[in-house]
């Protein structure tokens, strides 16, 4: 029998569509599937609150999908390099096989990782199982990174994009003996508080639950994408974002599933709503290129003089507290905090709103509000968080203007006009009419008593106004501007 072959799981968590997995048949050995908790080695990043319960799930998942092979999940927690060392001595392998990511921390380790193997004449080789674009292929025409995105979508889509996709695993030959496995219990991945309840409640994690969720959206909303993904209230967007960061599904395969309805008109994209998505693909291509270059970026702005910026004092922490929690006393923000919290996501018209209220009317840095998202949020990807926190807050690549400040009232009466995801996640206004369910503070005293709410009690007056906030906003921009 040829010598077994470790492979690796990592932010790969699926069976279809897999290059290393591919890489690893293609060898006729026994393949022994490993996952390896490594905080230590995610350096300062490591896994937020709610993506640890996603992984949970869907590592427990992906072990009931390796068991209909007859094969399983081996589980150890440690040293990632140390652990690999520790099951090829065990197993006799001969080969670790693998997909890449591309935050820092992991890049360096890997790099160490494998010459590490081959010091002991063991084969590491690993493969690209997440991007359509890697960071390192895709230059503009001075040899440099590209900082904004039209130009450089437009050279990855002149690029070409293959078409091709693996099909799923159907069978894994498995060793004769199987090395020690940890429980995933032992891995302490859920909340020691119940927090999680409403998490179940939205989401199926894993490669099943991924591929449900693209046949939905392909069947039934990406037409119609560009007119309804800016209304929170209704199901307008994929819903992907989780299981793209998990690699329970590959871009390549949410790709070839919109390119298979091009076949009966020959005309790709079909539809202005799946160009529309397919850009915002090429958005997530673009934040883990941005990462790859600037790899400072998760904690110092791209545009190195907002290092400077006069950001506001909140010595009790108070003002952030208010954000995160929900009680702004501004209901379309609110709403979105709220939804956060109950469910690990948020619709990203909203988490724009939000973002600005953060960054411009209470004027807290930026990456207070990346800490949050990255704790909170089941699709917490670095790159991505990294690039929407810095667009926000004008200091990142093909950055929105810090002067371009979010009315949140304006933008809850534009996407929210009748208040249906405010009522839903505030259900203190439910009873609050249209007109003053986005400025409850402006209802007259008999509507609030009509609608149950005592503002202050019930539910909160604005901690901030926006008029005020805007204006000092704008004078601390003006201060940096005349520091420069």
């Amino acid at each position: 029998m040829k010598p077994p072959i470790l492979y690796w799981f990592r932010r790969d968590l699926r069976l279809q569509d897999n290059p290393a997995l591919q890489k690893a048949l293609e060898g006729g050995g026994p393949i022994i599937p490993v996952y390896i908790h490594d905080e230590a080695g995610e350096g300062e990043w490591k896994t937020g609150g709610a993506s640890r319960w996603w992984l949970y799930h869907s590592l427990v998942s992906l072990r009931e999908s390796l068991a209909k092979l007859n094969s399983r999940l081996i589980v150890r927690a440690g040293a990632s390099g140390e652990v690999l060392e520790e099951l090829c001595e065990e197993t006799g392998a001969k080969a670790v096989y693998w997909n890449r990511r591309y935050e820092p921390a992991i890049i360096a380790r890997d790099k160490q990782i494998k010459q590490s193997l081959r010091d002991l004449e063991i084969e590491g080789e690993s493969f690209n199982g997440a991007l359509l674009f890697e960071p390192h292929t895709i230059e503009n025409k001075q040899g440099r990174p590209f900082q904004v995105f039209t130009p450089y979508w437009r050279h990855c889509l002149a690029k070409g994009i293959s078409e091709n996709t693996s099909a799923r695993v159907k069978k894994l030959p498995h060793p004769n003996e199987w090395p020690k496995s940890e429980s995933l219990d032992d891995l302490e991945l859920l909340p020691l508080i119940n927090w999680t309840d409403g998490f179940a409640e939205n989401w199926e994690p894993g490669e099943t639950g991924a591929l449900k969720s693209l046949k939905v959206f392909v069947k039934s909303a990406v037409d119609e994408y560009e007119s309804k993904r800016d209304f929170p209230h209704i199901v307008g967007t994929s819903q992907l974002s989780p299981y793209l960061h998990f690699g329970e599904i590959s871009p390549q395969q949410i790709w070839s599933a919109l390119q298979k309805r091009s076949e009966a008109t020959g005309v790709f994209p079909t539809s202005k709503g799946e160009q529309v998505y397919l850009s915002e693909i090429g958005w997530r291509e673009f934040a883990h290129h941005l990462l790859y270059h600037f790899p400072q970026t998760p904690h110092a702005p791209l545009r190195a003089d907002y290092e400077r910026f006069p950001w506001a004092s909140d010595p009790d922490g108070a003002k952030l507290r208010a954000w995160q929690r929900g009680l702004t006393g501004y209901p379309i923000v609110d709403a979105g905090m709220r939804e956060l919290w109950h469910t690990g996501w948020m619709h990203n018209r909203v988490r724009m709103i939000v973002a600005s209220f953060l960054v411009k009317h209470l004027r807290l840095p930026w990456t207070l509000g990346a800490a949050w998202f990255w704790d909170t949020l089941v699709d917490a990807d670095l790159a991505s968080n990294t690039l929407g926190w810095q667009w926000t807050a004008g200091c990142g690549a093909d950055a929105a203007p810090f002067f371009r400040i979010f009315a949140p009232v304006n933008q809850g009466e534009k996407f929210d006009k009748n208040g249906d995801y405010v009522r839903k996640w505030i259900p203190e206004l439910a009873k609050l009419g249209s007109k003053y369910i986005q400025r409850p503070w402006e209802a007259p005293t008999e509507v609030l008593e009509a609608a149950e709410i005592e503002l202050g009690n019930q539910y909160p007056h604005p901690i901030v106004d926006h008029t005020t906030a805007r204006k000092e906003a704008l004078a601390a921009f003006q201060q940096l501007r005349n520091s420069k």
